[in-house]
C-alpha cells in the first residue's frame, strides 16, 4: 500500500503553551494591518493622481515612424509593431529563432509528488490528535521535487525522484527590439508576454546535440520528448517545449528620451511607464491602469482587514483552548471569539481608511468615518438589546 497514516497527538497543555506564543504573531498581525490599510490608501491616491496627471500631459504621436525632438523629455503615446531582426538559439536543442524577440524553453520532468490529506479531532480533557494520511504520485512538473523530504512508510518501496533537472528553464531576449524609429528599452521588452508555440519537427532531431541526442529522443506534441514510452512515462522522462515571442503590435505610455523610453516621473510621485499589446488609445491605457488599481486597492483593503481579524483571533486564542478541555465549548467559544474578531475588524478597518482619506482627501474621510462611527453605535444598540432580552418560557 503507498498511502501512509501517521497519528500524533497534542496535550490540552501544548495547545495553550501553543496558542499564548501565537498571542505575539496575533498582536503583530493586528498593528501591522494599520499601517497596511493607511500605506494602501495613500498609494492609492498617489497613483490615481499620478495617471489623471499623466493624462493631461500625454502627446498621442499619429505614427511611430518618425521622432521628433519637439516632443523630448515629454509623456508621450504611440502604437506600433515591435520588430527585431536578431536571431535567437538554443545550442543545446539546435533551435534558431529568426527574427524574435523572445525564445522560451520550457523544460518538464515526469516525477513522484506528495500529496498530503489532515483531519483533527479534539477529545475530552483538550487534548487533539491529528491524522495524516500522506499518498504518492507521479506527474510532470517544470521544478525539482526533492523526495527527500517525503514522510515514505519505511515498508515501502521508496519513491525516489532524479537529484536535479536534466535542463534549466531559460529565456533569450533580442538585444534590439525596435517600435518604427524608436529603440525598446528591455524593461518594455521584459513586459512582451504574447508567447506562441514553436513548431518542433522530426527534423530537428539530427540537430540535437550528441550530449543530448540518444536511442530515446522523439518528437511529441509538438516538442522533445526524452524516454522510451510517451504514453506510458517513467520517472525521469523528460519532455521540452519551446514559445517564442515574434514581432507584433503593441501601444506604450512613457516619456520619449531621444529615440528610445524611459519612465515618466509625475509631480504626485509615481513614474509612468505603461504597455499594452494591441494597438490602443491613450484614453483606453490610462482607464485599464485606473481600473488596475482601484483593483489592487480593494484586494489590499481585503488583505488589512483580514489581517486584523486574524490578530484578534490569535490575541484571544488561548481562551479559546482553555475551553477546549470540553471540546463542544471549545468550538462555541471558538466560533464567538470568530464573530468578535470580525465585528471589531469591520469599524477598525473603515476609521484607519477614513483617516487615511481625511490625510488624502477630506471629504471621503469624513463619510467613511461616520460609517463607521454608525456601525460602532448599531452594534452597541444591539448588544444591549440582546442582553437585555429575556428567554421565553
Amino acid at each position: 500500500m503507498d498511502d501512509f497514516t501517521e497519528v500524533t497527538s497534542k496535550s490540552w497543555f501544548d495547545r495553550i503553551a501553543e496558542s499564548i506564543k501565537g498571542v505575539l504573531v496575533g498582536g503583530l498581525l493586528f498593528l501591522v494591518s494599520f499601517v497596511i490599510l493607511f500605506w494602501n490608501e495613500g498609494r492609492a491616491v498617489q497613483t490615481a493622481k499620478s495617471l489623471e496627471e499623466g493624462q493631461g500631459l500625454v502627446v498621442s504621436l499619429p505614427s511611430a515612424e518618425k521622432v521628433d525632438s519637439a516632443n523630448e523629455g515629454k509623456l508621450i503615446h504611440v502604437s506600433g509593431l515591435a520588430t527585431t531582426k536578431d536571431t535567437l538559439a538554443d545550442p543545446k536543442f539546435g533551435i534558431n529563432a529568426p527574427d524574435t524577440i523572445k525564445l522560451i524553453r520550457k523544460v518538464e520532468m515526469y516525477q513522484w509528488k506528495e500529496d498530503k490529506k489532515t483531519e483533527t479531532s479534539q477529545k475530552v480533557g483538550g487534548k487533539e490528535e491529528t491524522k495524516t494520511t500522506y499518498s504518492y504520485a507521479t506527474t510532470w512538473s517544470d521544478r525539482l521535487i526533492d523526495s527527500s523530504a517525503f514522510n515514505q512508510n519505511p515498508q515501502s518501496v521508496n519513491k525516489i525522484n532524479p537529484p536535479k533537472m536534466p535542463f534549466e528553464n531559460m529565456t533569450w531576449t533580442a538585444k534590439t527590439v525596435s517600435l518604427g524609429a524608436f529603440t525598446m528599452p528591455s524593461t518594455l521588452v521584459d513586459r512582451l508576454s504574447n508567447e506562441t508555440p514553436l513548431d518542433v519537427t522530426p527534423a530537428m532531431l539530427e540537430k540535437l546535440p550528441s550530449e543530448v541526442k540518444s536511442g530515446d529522443a522523439q518528437v511529441v506534441d509538438n516538442g522533445f520528448y526524452l524516454g522510451k514510452s510517451p504514453t506510458n512515462p517513467s520517472v525521469g522522462d523528460v519532455r521540452i517545449h519551446f514559445q517564442v515571442v515574434k514581432p507584433s503590435e503593441v501601444s506604450i505610455i512613457a516619456k520619449q528620451t531621444g529615440n528610445s523610453f524611459e519612465g515618466f516621473k509625475t509631480k504626485a510621485g509615481d513614474t509612468l511607464m505603461m504597455l499594452e499589446s494591441g494597438k490602443k488609445s491613450a484614453a483606453e491605457m490610462f482607464a485599464s491602469a485606473l481600473k488596475a488599481n482601484e483593483t489592487m486597492t480593494w484586494i489590499l483593503r481585503l488583505v488589512g482587514f483580514l489581517a486584523m481579524a486574524i490578530g484578534l483571533y490569535l490575541v484571544f486564542r488561548p481562551l479559546v483552548m482553555v475551553a477546549a478541555v470540553l471540546p463542544f465549548l471549545g468550538d462555541l467559544l471558538g466560533i464567538g471569539v470568530g464573530f468578535f474578531a470580525v465585528v471589531v475588524a469591520l469599524p477598525l478597518s473603515l476609521i484607519t481608511i477614513g483617516i487615511a482619506w481625511l490625510v488624502y482627501r477630506p471629504l471621503l474621510g469624513i463619510g467613511i468615518l461616520v460609517l463607521a462611527v454608525a456601525l460602532i453605535i448599531g452594534g452597541k444598540k444591539l448588544a444591549s438589546k440582546m442582553k437585555q432580552a429575556k428567554p421565553t418560557a
